[in-house]
């Protein structure tokens, strides 16, 4: 089989989620959480908040705010993240439903994002 070339550089493609790509343990809660992650720092930005309100706003101290911004979220639970987001005005909505296969997957689906977040209270 040939493998794919660009400019004389090797490529493969991806599966899409780079955590299972590169061989990381838990690679389907890692594409989670940075999901989570990205949309945490969308929503900060569409409410213009600073760091410091965004912190206050969320629950969580300016130095781990700070780390999650980032990319260290190894220490901050899926569910603390859904939490941040209910607390920038979010809703979450978890999924249920048979598998394809004899083992599911985990998958995050995200609205279509609106350039102002949600309403602010």
């Amino acid at each position: 089989m040939n493998t794919p070339m660009i400019d004389g550089i090797e490529i493969e493609m991806s599966s899409g989620n780079v955590f299972a790509d590169i061989g990381l343990p838990d690679a389907d809660k890692l594409k989670i959480k940075s999901g989570l992650v990205i949309e945490i720092t969308r929503a900060v930005r569409n409410l213009g908040l600073s760091h410091e309100e965004a912190g206050h706003r969320m629950g969580l101290p300016q130095s781990k705010l700070s780390r999650l911004f980032h990319g260290d979220f190894s220490n901050v639970s899926e569910r603390k993240l859904m939490d941040c987001l209910n607390r920038l005005g979010y809703d979450i909505e978890i999924n249920v439903k048979p598998a394809a296969k004899s083992v599911g997957h985990l998958m995050l689906a995200t609205a279509c994002h609106r350039e102002s977040g949600p309403a602010r209270r």
